[in-house]
């Protein structure tokens, strides 16, 4: 059906864009990011420098995209500033270098930030959809995130319409708004696979200023085969788990699982998956990864919502070719929603997330390198942690072959705070804090998660306490990271 909206290349589209401008792209990973409209405002950029004007606009998203969009615009110093979260390694060097002004954020909060103008205006709204009707009815591609709010705040909005992603998507999002403040109630989400939404985003056509008709797959990248280390991992998450539902501090119904973005996090979710005495159980969690196409198919994950389909080539294909079988076991929401604090903490998430690093009183770095280079960003992670039934945090005990521990006397940088991280997971075992006061907390830590090269250090570290609430001394809190970036190594701390 021919539609009412003008139809635009992506170099079109780009050429209504104006420096200084702020626009709002869709995406949650590189799940339904924009993809051709970001790389035609890249390379207009590149046109103005070359003649010496400026260009730079204002990258909002739901989270990290795909290269075509942060990478792109990276690469073409086009980022004026970005929120809330990347994982581009241009991106991440423009911000380091103090090139790209950047801010993180809670990803739950980023649309009521929107909404309510805490960043600014937005003049423009970049989204990808698989459908969209004359009456301005957008059904969205394999991401939710931020876009209905982009949608509803936005001047004007360009569709990009991907014919990769089928129209039978139809069906599989369920786009939920809250009230305005201060007539909000609750979100009426029981349990995981509660719809109380409609499938599609609905906008005044008006706005609707064009339509770039694309055919790209979003650019997930295949997951690695993981080692032992991470194997390890897995299994020891699975046995902690295992073992709360056998002493019965886990209800026998069990309760949804919450798994954070990445390889360790897929791997994860993959033990849960295979352990026996772990049941069936449900996702209420952001991002929905290879490892959920799987277990979905074994009948391992009953139900799974998310805010964003992440699959590489191969699991999104037999998606789409038995989507009839999987739209029964999978929801996609707005990230309002989808990480919504009170939502997780009524269904009673188990959440787990990944760290940089751990301190021994449970505080956890989730962001920065040596306290001071971005990684990525805090996502959603603090979102399910604050709130969750049992929060789990897990990470390998060494970097860099060896040469970092990633249990240190104090976090670099803190994300998450002792009185919310619960569970520490390494290769090396499982640390327990609930119910533990500083000094148990930082013993248990040490004997059960660092490895065996560091503990004596560590050990060390906590014996200077000689009296205090926790352990430990401000004159050493940081010499681990102290004596790396003198000498490259964390062994062997030399102890003035």
């Amino acid at each position: 059906m021919k539609l009412p909206f003008p139809e635009l290349s992506a170099d079109e589209a780009a050429a209504m864009i104006q420096n200084g401008q702020t626009i709002g792209f869709s995406g949650f990973t590189p799940a339904g990011a924009a993809k051709a409209v970001p790389k035609a405002i890249a390379a207009k950029a590149e046109a103005e420098h070359k003649e010496g004007r400026p260009f730079k606009v204002g990258v909002v998203t739901g989270a990290s995209t795909g290269d075509s969009c942060d990478g792109a615009l990276a690469r073409a110093n086009a980022v004026l500033w970005r929120t809330p979260y990347q994982s581009n390694k241009f991106l991440r060097e423009q911000i380091n270098s103090g090139q790209t002004k950047f801010f993180d954020m809670h990803l739950s909060q980023l649309p009521q930030y929107v909404r309510y103008g805490f960043l600014g205006h937005f003049n423009w709204a970049v989204v990808e959809a698989c459908k969209v009707t004359a009456d301005g009815e957008i059904t969205l591609s394999t991401s939710v995130g931020a876009s209905p709010t982009f949608c509803r705040v936005a001047d004007k909005i360009i569709i990009e319409l991907n014919e990769h992603h089928p129209e039978a998507l139809h069906g599989c999002h369920d786009i939920f708004e809250q009230a305005e403040i201060p007539y909000r109630r609750e979100i009426p989400i029981y349990t995981v696979k509660d719809r109380p939404g409609s499938p599609v985003v609905k906008v005044d056509p008006s706005k609707i200023v064009g339509i770039v008709r694309t055919n790209q797959a979003d650019e997930c990248s295949p997951f690695t085969e993981f080692g032992e280390m991470i194997g390890k991992i897995g299994e020891n998450v699975a046995e902690f788990i295992a073992g709360e539902c056998k002493i019965g501090r886990i209800p026998k119904e069990f309760l949804p699982i919450q798994s954070g973005v990445g390889n360790i996090a897929n791997a994860l979710l993959g033990a849960l998956g295979t352990h026996p005495d772990i049941p069936a159980f449900t996702m209420y969690s952001e991002v929905l990864q290879d490892s959920v196409v799987e277990l979905i198919k074994s009948g391992k994950i009953t139900f799974a919502s998310g805010t964003s389909l992440t699959l590489s080539n191969g699991p999104m294909s037999e998606l789409y070719a038995n989507l009839d079988f999987f739209r029964e076991h999978f929801v996609l929401r707005p990230q309002a929603i989808s990480n919504n604090p009170e939502v997780i903490r009524r269904l009673g998430c188990i959440t787990i997330n990944t760290a940089i690093e751990a301190d021994i009183s449970g505080n956890i770095n989730s962001t920065h390198i040596m306290g001071k280079n971005l990684m990525n960003g805090i996502g959603g992670s603090s979102d399910f942690t604050r709130s969750a039934f049992i929060s789990i945090f897990a990470c390998p005990s060494t970097a860099k072959d060896g040469k970092i521990s990633a249990i240190v006397p104090l976090c670099s940088h803190i994300d998450h705070t002792e009185h919310s991280v619960q569970i520490i997971v390494t290769e090396q075992g499982v640390a327990d804090l609930r119910g533990k006061d500083p000094h148990e907390r930082s013993r248990i830590v040490i004997e059960n998660c660092a490895h065996p090269d560091y503990r004596d250090d560590l050990m060390r570290f906590c014996n200077e306490t000689k009296s205090g609430h926790t352990p430990g001394t401000l004159k050493d809190a940081f010499i681990f990271h102290r004596q790396f970036l003198e000498t490259g190594s964390m062994r062997n701390i030399q102890w003035s």
